[in-house]
């Protein structure tokens, strides 16, 4: 039986590339228009798995999704880094001169700003996703219409891309998350990164103790990112990545932080998609 992926978006978006590149092409997606259908997708079994972005390198942390798998009690099972290039797409026969009007993702659209000073007639509109626009101007003709979308959306919707890779700052990467409701699917000693989220008490220094524990645990911090406790105001979770080279380090690091720190919970551990 094909593997169901839950992906953000629609066929032709950067999920969808993740999900072909993760997984390959043998493989059933399951399109949702938002993080939290996609969540509700592996929740009422619709979907085996679920792609999530995390962060961005040039716009930061998607923090809402820290949330989304942590109180939906989802695990983490893998990464995958994606560069991220915006193509400027239209109808077949359209050139860039007949363009009035760009419609895109709001990320998309800021991330290419620079590109479209050249071009002040061209009128730039906030759409819900990039593929999305892509289908649409397929399906529906659009004349004088273009989206700002991967080269797969271009592939897949038989669009014309009439201006490649216009984002301002051409080393763009998106992380991505690879979540399921079911525990890590990797051979323990295969593992080397994990994700885990805690909350420290208001006492002085008791953030820099927990990271120094890491430390003298050698685990590698490669990402902290603090998160309000609605139910309790102005008190934080920390969720944070390390990876290190065997497991027992981390086996040793989560029954110290387990003590030693509030509501500690592993969400993941898998391999570090950057070695």
């Amino acid at each position: 039986m094909k593997q169901r992926i839950a992906i953000q978006g629609i066929r032709g978006s950067n999920h969808h590339q993740v999900a072909r590149e993760y997984f390959g092409d043998d493989t059933d997606l399951v399109e949702s228009m938002s993080f939290d259908f996609l969540v509700d997708r592996l929740l009422d079994k619709t979907a085996d798995i679920g792609i999530m972005a995390i962060e961005n390198s040039i716009a930061g942390s998607i923090i809402p999704n820290y949330a989304l798998v942590y109180h939906n009690d989802l695990h983490i099972i893998g990464e995958h880094y994606l560069n991220i290039d915006h193509n400027l797409m239209v109808l077949k026969g359209q050139k860039i001169g007949d363009i009035e009007e760009v419609r895109s993702h709001p990320m998309a659209l800021l991330q290419c700003k620079e590109f479209f000073r050249d071009y002040p007639h061209i009128k730039m509109v906030e759409d819900v996703d990039t593929a999305e626009t892509a289908k649409r101007i397929q399906e529906q003709q659009l004349k004088h219409i273009a989206a700002i979308a991967p080269e797969v959306a271009a592939n897949l919707y038989d669009l014309d891309i009439v201006a490649e890779r216009i984002q301002t700052i051409k080393n763009n990467a998106t992380r991505f998350i690879i979540v399921s409701t079911k525990n890590k699917v990797v051979p323990k000693d295969e593992i080397n990164k994990a994700s885990v989220r805690f909350v420290t008490d208001h006492k002085r220094g008791s953030l820099a103790t927990i990271l120094n524990v890491m430390s003298d645990c050698n685990l590698n911090l490669t990402k902290i990112q603090s998160l309000p406790i609605i139910e309790t105001p102005w008190k934080y979770a920390f969720f944070v990545d390390v990876t290190f080279g065997g497991s027992e380090h981390f086996e040793k690091a989560k029954a110290l932080l387990g003590i030693m720190s509030e509501d500690f919970k592993v969400l993941g551990e898998f391999k570090n998609a950057r070695l």
